[in-house]
């Protein structure tokens, strides 16, 4: 791909503060074979960078890059660009959507959401001890999965939960149409409530914005049967870990299984590690394909110097 300025070669910046993101250079090596990538500390001239493709980018680094055309997140959620208060707004920005992402997100919830519900981790730990020993065998029809967040993972994991027989329900912010089968829609504050008190499994998969942060709190957990089951794919922030916790310890919930955090890695000194009812896994529910990444963001960068609108654009008055 060739800019339509000057006829040269795309200048890239690979951007995290937390991430080496060299793992994507093959990636877009391959998808434009005389891209221009600049990484790390290695960013040269900030004035000649076309694109950014970011996952926490340096704060008031993309605010130094004056013909900057996109801001690209690597991922679907754009909660780590919205933390920089210097991040340019009159640049387009955009996120990825990878169909790929829902297989492995799918996969991930219906494990979490069976390994619980069969007591699972009884068994491993049997297994371990050398010890025959059965646990209730409950039908799924018996137990009801709620999934917060319909979006295309949302859908994809109802469908498939549905599918192998949990009863299924699903709530967003606003009123879904054409929902799978087997799935009953709920939307808006007015019906949260509703939604909630049907949930022995709650699985979060809302975008991050300021309405949902800390969404996982103590007056939802109130909202839920006793004893129920907590599975959060969504972001550390919705969670308000200290609600969580003192939810335990009254036996309003009985069991997280946690793959986002407030702060990752995951100190080692965390109460969440070594806690019995808390499965923890290092944010590896599922991941974008780098040739995914690449492509997009050089298809949105195309779109751009062509005048047109680009691939998967966020509206930041919504926050997706």
């Amino acid at each position: 791909m060739q800019s339509a300025q000057d006829d040269r070669p795309p200048r890239v910046a690979l951007l995290s503060a937390v991430l080496d993101l060299g793992y994507l250079a093959p990636a877009f090596r391959e998808a434009c074979p005389g891209i221009e990538l600049r990484l790390g500390a290695e960013l040269g001239a900030l004035e000649e960078i076309d694109a950014a493709v970011c996952w926490f980018p340096p704060p008031g680094l993309l605010a130094r890059m004056p013909k900057l055309k996109l801001v690209q997140s690597l991922a679907a959620g754009i909660d780590h660009l919205l933390a920089d208060p210097q991040l340019p707004r009159g640049r387009p920005l955009c996120r990825i959507v990878d169909p790929g992402m829902a297989a492995g997100m799918t996969a991930y919830v219906s494990w979490a959401v069976v390994q619980h519900h069969r007591g699972m981790r009884a068994y491993v730990a049997g297994s371990a001890a050398g010890r025959w020993q059965e646990q209730e065998v409950v039908s799924p029809r018996r137990h009801r999965v709620g999934i917060a967040g319909l979006g295309t993972l949302g859908l994809a994991c109802a469908e498939a939960l549905a599918a192998i027989g949990y009863p299924v329900r699903g709530w967003s912010r606003s009123a879904k149409q054409a929902l799978p089968a087997g799935v009953a829609g709920f939307h808006g504050e007015a019906q949260l409530d509703q939604f909630l008190s049907g949930c022995d499994t709650l699985v979060c998969l809302l975008p991050l914005t300021p309405q949902t942060q800390g969404f996982l709190d103590a007056a939802l957990f109130a909202k839920l049967p006793r004893g129920a089951h907590l599975i959060n794919v969504g972001r550390g922030d919705h969670l308000v870990e200290a609600d969580l916790l003192a939810a335990f310890a009254s036996g309003r919930l009985a069991a997280a299984t946690l793959d986002a955090f407030s702060q990752e890695p995951l100190p080692p000194d965390h109460p969440f590690w070594g806690d019995p009812r808390i499965l923890v896994t290092p944010h590896i529910a599922t991941r974008t394909d780098h040739g995914v990444i690449a492509q997009q963001t050089l298809a949105n960068l195309a779109l751009l110097q062509k005048g047109e609108r680009p691939l998967n654009l966020v509206d930041l008055e919504r926050g997706y």
